[in-house]
């Protein structure tokens, strides 16, 4: 919301995109965004990306098969996950990629 502070301060983007250390670019379109619907329009909309396929008893188990080890699910290499093991995993245990 500093971006929003700046902009009813009256300051210009130059200044505010050095401030707040990005490129002009996304200063000007927080700006307009701002101008149409306040400081509301600036929030968090979250991390973006697809919505988790696994529902919570799902996310249970795996975190369960998780807390078990690599070792337990045939990686004997060595004891660390890596995401292309877990990706694995979840392949393996409930056919989603």
């Amino acid at each position: 919301m500093r971006a929003a502070d700046l902009f009813e301060e009256g300051r210009k983007v130059p200044r505010i995109a050095r401030e707040l250390r990005v490129s002009e670019k996304p200063v000007y379109q927080w700006r307009r965004s701002w101008r149409t619907g306040g400081r509301e329009t600036l929030r968090s909309k979250g991390p973006s990306g697809y919505d988790c396929r696994l529902g919570p008893h799902l996310q249970a188990k795996l975190a369960t098969w998780l807390e078990e080890g690599p070792a337990a699910h045939g990686w004997t290499d060595d004891q660390v996950w890596t995401a292309a093991r877990v990706r694995t995993l979840i392949g393996r245990k409930f056919h989603v990629s």
